[in-house]
């Protein structure tokens, strides 16, 4: 890579990094007792990121009953983040967070789970191909079609092939004859 190429992919890298960032129609935050919930109302089996700040130290646990497992949080300088996912079997409603910062509960909140997202209508086509697809070939698909009305060569066409094979056997040997006639 050329050297003014990496000097402006490493301008527009620092650029995007310290730029800050906006906010994002559709992204929600909750935030109450200084722990804030991405996205605000998660619906149940929902990935969610979770930010605690004025908390000691570099780790810390959040837990619920809503979640699957304890959120593991890391951080410095008393902003902590972590991932954790929603309970599948969990109806809508309200459920307590509580963090613990180097050994203490310092933080607790709440935490306002949604109801489910609908699930996709069931498909109606036919997930592969019930008949040969009619491409590439060209439109030999059609006819590599099974019919089962055509049993096979009949009689007319075993009668065309023994007299095509009987014209080419007098043909060579009327060629070979006049060979031999003609090296004498």
């Amino acid at each position: 890579m050329s050297s003014l190429r990496l000097t402006l992919c490493t301008g527009v890298l620092a650029a995007a990094t310290l730029t800050p960032t906006a906010y994002v129609p559709g992204t929600a935050y909750a935030a109450d007792g200084g722990v804030s919930v991405e996205p605000a109302a998660p619906a149940p089996g929902t990935d969610i990121a979770l930010r605690v700040t004025d908390c000691p130290g570099s780790t810390a646990v959040a837990a619920s009953a809503a979640f699957v497992a304890d959120a593991r949080l890391t951080g410095s300088g008393g902003t902590l983040t972590g991932e954790t996912r929603i309970r599948t079997s969990l109806e809508a409603g309200v459920y307590a967070v509580k963090v613990t910062c180097g050994g203490d509960v310092r933080h607790s909140s709440d935490l306002t789970v949604g109801t489910p997202a609908k699930a996709p209508a069931t498909p109606t086509a036919h997930a592969s191909p019930v008949a040969p697809v009619s491409a590439g070939g060209g439109g030999t698909a059609r006819l590599a079609t099974v019919d089962e009305s055509r049993t096979g060569p009949g009689t007319a066409h075993t009668v065309t092939g023994l007299v095509l094979a009987g014209i080419a056997a007098v043909a060579v040997a009327l060629r070979s004859a006049r060979r031999s006639r003609g090296t004498d």
